[in-house]
């Protein structure tokens, strides 16, 4: 099965990468081995050695032709030697502790703040302009998420955003529309959520809406007008009336339907990635999804009954929430030289767009519509958007709606504590979800702790500065 990525990022959780990191705080606090001021970083220079990428996996047409074009602009004279899997951060931070960090390392976004801060990644400023990397050219979100305290630590590649998912079959026999469920009306979302659950025997047989919490929280608030921390990544807002608010509601979802636990039970069951999914079997009514899903579906079940949107705010606008991955290069990285001109090459124009032809020409031969690749550069997202191809009614709608949603993005700015920060969230969520603890308080500790923790980072920050 073949995603817009290299990776499926429902295995990528909020709640498990921030927490992973926070355990690795210590660790992760001086593993900086060295600049790179002695470093030359020029697009004509020949490069030769080896190049050791971490975090990386090439498991499909997309990542495979970026990397046969990669390895033509490092030249014959380099080696790439990669190590498989998701970024294995105490693998990394050990590596660099010993003074021996692969050159190269493929991260998520937010963990880009935690690891600048603590040294163990480079600013790229000088791989930028030597290698003739145009800043300019990515999603302002995606850039602003590798950019901590105006220096820039990472190469963006992929975004993900949301767009609204539904059961058209459900919605019709509820007498309901998209818009009920696309998030502008909470209250007609709500009743929709109702109108749309079933139970069979006492347990929950039809999810009416799934609001997705934990981990979209924060389009849930910046839907109610809370921007749960600040621009300049330093003052937390998880306390704001409207992100309770915001909690409460999404929270609510859940209770009208017996409880989380029920909904994640069913949602659990559920064969996620084929044909049984739970649009197919028509046990779900709507959800916020990440777009990659729609070529999920189109893949494993082409006829299911299926309608969608972009989320939109409180106005009917479109609104995402941006994540995606991004190329750091360690501290102490041995060929910085092959690591920049790497990074550059993957998330480059010809790159994406020979990836999005190899895919067109696979969905081709399969007779399947190709419904795009969000890259995390705007020029490579507009010339790929026209080269999608028609899969019909719901289809076509799926794919304008990424595209739509694609403009719509912001993200959570880049900070030190960035994984303190989604720890204390994410503790917060799941107390309320668990029915340990009340919006209003559970947030006012998350804000306690993630300021406290954004303080002494900062701290840590400005008095290496």
């Amino acid at each position: 099965m073949r995603t817009p990525g290299h990776r499926h990022p429902l295995a990528i959780t909020t709640a498990v990468g921030a927490a992973s990191l926070l355990a690795l705080t210590g660790c992760a606090v001086g593993t900086g081995g060295g600049d790179d001021s002695g470093t030359e970083y020029s697009s004509d220079t020949t490069l030769e050695g080896e190049l050791s990428v971490m975090g990386f996996s090439g498991v499909d047409e997309v990542a495979t032709t970026r990397m046969d074009f990669a390895k033509q602009e490092l030249g014959d004279g380099v080696e790439v030697k990669l190590t498989e899997g998701e970024l294995d951060l105490q693998q990394f931070l050990s590596a660099a502790a010993t003074g021996d960090p692969p050159d190269l390392i493929y991260a998520n976004r937010d963990q880009i703040g935690s690891l600048a801060a603590r040294g163990a990644i480079l600013p790229l400023d000088r791989c930028y302009e030597g290698e003739g990397i145009d800043a300019d050219a990515f999603v302002a979100a995606a850039l602003a998420q590798v950019t901590l305290n105006d220096e820039v630590y990472g190469v963006p590649e992929f975004n993900v955003v949301q767009v609204t998912m539904a059961n058209a079959d459900l919605l019709d026999g509820a007498g309901l529309s998209i818009e009920d469920v696309n998030g502008s009306d909470w209250d007609a979302m709500s009743a929709a959520n109702e109108a749309l659950t079933r139970s069979d025997g006492g347990s929950l047989a039809v999810i009416g809406v799934d609001s997705k919490l934990p981990e979209f929280f924060p389009l849930w608030a910046r839907m109610n007008g809370a921007d749960l921390l600040s621009e300049d990544g330093r003052e937390a807002h998880l306390d704001d009336p409207a992100a309770v608010e915001a909690l409460e509601w999404a929270v609510g979802i859940y209770d009208a339907q017996g409880g989380f636990g029920d909904v994640k039970a069913l949602r659990d069951s559920a064969d996620f990635f084929g044909e049984g999914n739970q649009f197919a079997s028509g046990v779900l009514g709507a959800m916020p999804m990440e777009q990659w899903y729609v070529n999920v579906l189109n893949d494993v079940s082409p006829d299911a009954p299926l309608e969608f949107d972009t989320v939109r705010d409180h106005d009917g606008e479109p609104i995402a929430y941006a994540s995606g991955s991004a190329w750091a290069i360690p501290s102490g990285a041995e060929n910085p030289q092959a690591a920049c001109r790497w990074a550059r090459a993957m998330t480059s124009l010809d790159a994406w767009l020979a990836a999005a032809q190899a895919r067109l020409d696979l969905r081709e031969e399969e007779g399947k519509p190709f419904t795009g690749i969000l890259t995390g550069n705007a020029e490579a997202d507009e010339q790929i958007h026209d080269m999608t191809t028609s899969g019909g009614e719901p289809w076509d709608s799926g794919i304008a709606a990424v595209y739509e949603a694609n403009e719509h993005t912001f993200s959570l700015p880049a900070n030190p504590a960035d994984a303190e920060f989604e720890a204390a969230m994410n503790d917060a969520i799941n107390d309320v979800l668990s029915g340990d603890a009340e919006a209003a308080d559970a947030l006012a500790q998350a804000q306690e702790t993630a300021q406290q923790a954004l303080d002494d980072a900062w701290a840590t920050v400005e008095e290496g500065s």
